[in-house]
Order: structure tokens, then sequence, then C-alpha cells
């Protein structure tokens, strides 16, 4: 990509929907088919070759679980990143995110490296604590949930979550770069005490396989809690779904913290991603119209469990979770970048010139899109806004 600017594709994974939109149907009221599900997943993996073929850095899915309502349908972003990578010659993979808490930490550590390898160090390790409580609740033995909007214990079940998660991310590190490790904690024993093995007892474990290839972590950071944790374990920060000015306040501090934890000098781009939504068109009109089923599907969907907490309000402060935002006010807080070819572009101009940005993934297949146009998208991005972005 020229400008020096390493660009992605970040995709759902979802059905496509005659019906997308705000209103009914409600987001559960849905049932696809087995079949339907499975076209999903075919044309998700076209659209990583599309990209790879129109010279994209990355290609970034979800990990989700049980969504017969259709917005994301694919479990294992590993596993399809590896068919992607079959496919392929040189676009980087990864999930936003692997649920963390829906794996054993040494099984994503294990999968993770196979993947890298075979793929000749083309993937990329994207972890998150999660989003949607009936997931986690059946994928995890210690009954851990997520704290969301339209969770009655949001606040204890997010703080167990953190732990939990902190400390599965710490066992995946050392599993990961070192010979050999253990760990004693609160959730994980590795290994576990007293296991006869061959005449002696197991002390330590050792991952097979690890890295060849160098590898990087990357997380999304939406709080102040996140925030002070990224940088300072050393994962790279992905930021999305909030307001510029926001999002300048923690990426500039994170920067800050990881130069204090590291002893290293940051440039203004490294080691953070900004995600925005885009819709291109020949008028501004047409963006508009065009955008705004998925535009509403996304808030349907996403609004119950608080993602708008990122939104500035009238008084210039962060809205209340809960809010379902209108696209006039995405297309203001900029989490969507809506009109022609040199309106988009100005607008990554902008922020751009804001944040000093090196990795900039774009969100193209607006949820209920064919994926034929989210490919039309990512070709218009390349060939229309990026030689007018300096």
């Amino acid at each position: 990509m020229g400008q020096d600017l390493k660009l992605g594709a970040f995709f759902f994974g979802g059905v496509e929907m005659s019906d997308a939109g705000a209103g009914a149907p409600g987001p559960m009221d849905r049932r696809f088919s087995n079949d339907q599900c499975w076209d999903a997943t075919v044309k998700y993996v076209d659209a990583a070759i599309e990209a790879d073929r129109m010279g994209f850095d990355s290609f970034w899915t979800t990990e989700h679980h049980f969504q017969y309502e259709g917005y994301e349908v694919i479990p294992n972003g590993l596993l399809i990143s590896m068919w992607i990578a079959a496919k392929t010659e040189n676009i980087k993979f990864g999930a936003m995110f692997n649920v963390v808490p829906q794996w054993n930490p040494l099984r994503l550590a294990e999968d993770f490296a196979t993947l890298h390898n075979l793929s000749g160090g083309r993937g990329m390790l994207g972890v998150g604590r999660g989003t949607v409580p009936r997931e986690i609740l059946h994928l995890n033995n210690d009954h851990i949930s997520i704290g969301s909007h339209d969770n009655p214990e949001a606040k204890i079940d997010d703080d167990r979550n953190r732990e939990w998660f902190e400390e599965a991310m710490e066992v995946i590190r050392m599993a990961l770069t070192q010979e050999k490790f253990c760990h004693t904690g609160k959730f994980f024993r590795f290994p576990e005490a007293g296991i006869p093995d061959r005449g002696s007892t197991v002390t330590h474990l050792t991952l097979i396989p690890r890295p060849i290839y160098p590898f990087e972590i990357w997380q999304p950071v939406t709080s102040p809690g996140t925030l002070d944790y990224v940088p300072t374990v050393g994962h790279c920060a992905v930021f999305w779904n909030q307001h510029p000015q926001f999002i300048k306040r923690m990426w500039d501090r994170y920067g800050e913290l990881h130069d204090q934890s590291h002893g290293t000098s940051l440039g203004s781009g490294d080691k953070r991603m900004l995600v925005v939504a885009t819709r291109i068109e020949d008028t501004h009109e047409e963006a508009l119209r065009t955008a705004k089923p998925g535009h509403d599907e996304f808030w349907k969907f996403l609004g119950p469990y608080g993602w708008s907490r990122g939104y500035m309000g009238e008084d210039g402060k962060p809205v209340g979770p809960g809010k379902i935002p209108t696209m006039e006010e995405s297309i203001r807080n900029r989490t969507m970048l809506v009109g022609t070819a040199e309106e988009v572009a100005s607008q990554v101009q902008e922020l751009r010139d804001l944040l000093g940005f090196d990795n900039l993934t774009i969100f193209p297949h607006l949820i209920g899109d064919p994926y034929s146009k989210a490919v039309e998208q990512m070709a218009r991005f390349t060939e229309e806004v990026l030689p007018l972005v300096s």
C-alpha cells in the first residue's frame, strides 16, 4: 500500500440480509439456516482472497458462536485463516478478536503458532475479553462471563473476566516465547502438581510448536483499565467505534505508558491501529442511502451491549451505554466515513493528521450487505481513496 500505510479489512462474517435496518425484525427474531450461514463463510473466504489480490496488508474476522440470527457466523478465526493462508500469497490475517475466555490458553497458543508457522509468519494474534455472555458461559469451565449493558451483574462479571483474561494472557505469552515454562495462579496451574511421567515428575511444560517467526498480539482498547494494561504487557492496541478526540487521548497515553514500561520511544503510529466503517459511492446522497440499513442493523445488534460509550455527547463527554446512535451521529463521531471517494479521503486524512496512524483497517461489509458490495468497497478504497491520502 502507498504512503507507508498498512491497510486492513475487517469483516464480521455475517449472513446477507434483505431486511437489514432499524425496526423489525428484532435482532433475535431471525433464524438463518445452516446452509445460509455456510454460504456466508464461503463468501467471506472469497473476499479475503480478493483482499490479497488488491494488495491489502491484513484481513480480520471475529470469533463468535451460536449466532443463528446470522450476525457473526465464523466460530474459529484461526481455522478459517489457515484455509485462507493456503489460497493467498501475501496477506496477513487475524481475528478481532479471539475471545480468550472461550479457549484453554495453551490450545489457543498451539493453534496460533501452527497457523503462524505454516503461513510463513502471516498470522496476527488478536485477543479480547468478549462481548456475549451466552457464548462465553458455554465455552468456559470456570463460569466466566462478561459485563455488558444488558447484564445486571455486569460489574462483577467484568472484573472477574478481566482477572481471568490477564492470567490467561500471561500463560499464552510464556508458552509462545519460552523454551519451558510453569505457572501457578488463581485460575491456572501448569503443569498440575505431581504428574508422573516415565519415572520422574512433570515440573515444566514446553509448547510444541512455538512461533518460528516474529509475531504481534493485538487487543482492543476501550476502557481505562485496558489502556493501563495493554501497553504495559506489550500488546498492540486497536481503537474502534470511538470519537476521534477520545481516541487521541488514549492513543497518546498508550505511547507514554509503552515507553515507560519498555524503555522505548515509539513513533506516533507504532503498535496502534484505527478501525473505521466506510461507504463510498459516486454521490454523497447515494452513500448515505446505501449505508443506512447496515448502520442501523449494526446498532440494533450491538447497542444492548453498551457499544455507544465511545460516542461524544453534546456536552463533549462520552454518552452513556445503551444509546442507539443515528447514522448522522456516527458520521459526526467519525466512526463511519461516508461519501464520495474525495470526501472519504478527506476524512481519512483528517484522522491521520490527528493520530499519525500507520495501520488503518476499514470495515467495508456493513451488516446485511451482499459480500459483492464489500468487495466493491475494498476496491474503491484502494483505487479511489488511498491515492488521495498522504
